[in-house]
């Protein structure tokens, strides 16, 4: 009987999963960025904002307010072309604690020609006991340009949560002109908060970010190097393989974002999307 009800709520449980997908690619011709093929699934949505100088917005929107363990979401975005895209969230992404299975994020991001691609999500915020396992696929052709950051926050430290305890798991790879250029695994389980604490990975940091320049070079560095007076928390900048990488890791979030949003302002000229400054 007791095995019964395990399997009978195991079962209500993955009912009640959330699933949501977004695919969609935009073309550039003649200085106008349009959008072409839609398709969304789920809670998943993407709304497009009135166009900005001679680009177009997206905001990715998640109708389930959150993400919990065992719920996936897939986005598929492609720009051809000439085109200018930047994509955003409408808020910062809650991962909610998970009993079972690991939440699943898929982000597959394509630029071709010579268009540009901005992915500038806001923060995501781990809480404590969450599991989620996060992969980005990038693909870049020879021609094209990447500005990409993520923010990670391990707990609301202003609400009085810290994530202590889960299992996050965040893989990367980058292929530029069909020869891969950049890989990386981050793991961080068990007793996050410890590690955390420890000067080799954190130093007691809740919040950490990458921003990732596509082409970057020496001379880009150290142009954003020239506003190290100002950082709040800790930026470390390289640069190789013709791009250009900062890292990012804070006290608080707040002290983070003012970071990598100077950061940005510099790497790209390009005011940021609006949700960032409201």
């Amino acid at each position: 009987m007791q095995t019964d009800t395990r399997d009978q709520s195991a079962a209500i449980f993955a009912a009640n999963r959330a699933r949501g997908a977004v695919r969609f690619d935009v073309a550039g011709v003649g200085g106008t960025t349009r959008r072409r093929e839609l398709h969304e699934a789920g809670s998943l949505r993407v709304r497009f904002p009135s166009p900005e100088d001679d680009g177009l917005s997206a905001v990715l929107v998640n109708t389930a307010g959150g993400i919990a363990g065992g719920d996936r979401f897939d986005i598929d975005i492609a720009c051809i072309g000439e085109a200018r895209l930047t994509v955003t969230t409408a808020a910062a992404e809650k991962i909610y604690r998970a009993e079972g299975a690991a939440a699943a994020l898929n982000v597959t991001l394509r630029a071709e020609g010579r268009s540009h691609l901005s992915w500038l999500p806001q923060e995501t915020i781990l809480f404590d006991r969450t599991r989620i396992h996060r992969r980005i696929e990038i693909s870049l052709s020879a021609n094209a340009s990447l500005l990409l950051c993520e923010i990670v926050v391990f707990g609301r430290l202003a609400m009085g949560e810290r994530m202590r305890e889960g299992d996050f798991l965040d893989s990367w790879r980058l292929r530029r002109g069909g020869k891969l250029v950049f890989a990386e695994n981050v793991r961080l389980d068990g007793d996050i908060a410890a590690k955390l604490a420890s000067p080799a990975i954190a130093r007691g940091g809740v919040a950490i970010g990458t921003a990732l320049i596509v082409p970057g070079d020496e001379a880009l560095v150290a142009r954003i190097r020239e506003l190290a007076p100002s950082f709040g928390g800790e930026v470390g900048l390289s640069a190789w393989n013709g791009f250009a990488m900062a890292r990012f890791c804070a006290q608080d979030a707040a002290r983070l974002r003012a970071d990598m949003m100077a950061v940005l302002g510099r790497a790209s000229g390009s005011a940021l999307p609006r949700l960032w400054l409201s």
